[in-house]
């Protein structure tokens, strides 16, 4: 049976969709991105505080799940601007450290509120 994850630790959906659901032993959440949970206002900053703020996000969704970021097994991760990447790539690096999931990331032409990054992910409850 799956379980609907909700914590107000995160940004509430901005649609009809659930931050994360727990199905097959797996978590799988919703794609993130940088809105601050206490204001649904999108982090004011560059490609940095924009990943920090996303990855903070997914911590809590996952923490509220059982889970962590330890256990996430692969991210996919949308940049508005691909020019972003080793900047993007240095914030991740500081949250995934040696667990290293696997990853797909690619340049969209336009993300949710204009946001530089949103991540999905998928771990192991």
């Amino acid at each position: 049976m799956n379980r609907i994850v909700e914590t107000k630790g995160a940004p509430a959906p901005i649609g009809p969709y659930s931050q994360a659901v727990c199905s097959g032993g797996f978590v799988f959440v919703s794609g993130q991105i940088p809105m601050d949970p206490e204001t649904g206002l999108v982090a004011e900053g560059g490609i940095e505080v924009q990943t920090r703020r996303v990855l903070q996000n997914i911590s809590a969704i996952l923490d509220a799940a059982g889970s962590g970021l330890a256990k996430v097994v692969k991210t996919t991760v949308y940049l508005a601007n691909l020019d972003d990447f080793p900047a993007f790539n240095n914030v991740y690096g500081e949250y995934f450290g040696e667990t290293r999931p696997a990853r797909a990331t690619v340049q969209v032409a336009r993300l949710p509120k204009e946001a530089l990054v949103e991540i999905e992910v998928i771990a192991t409850a």
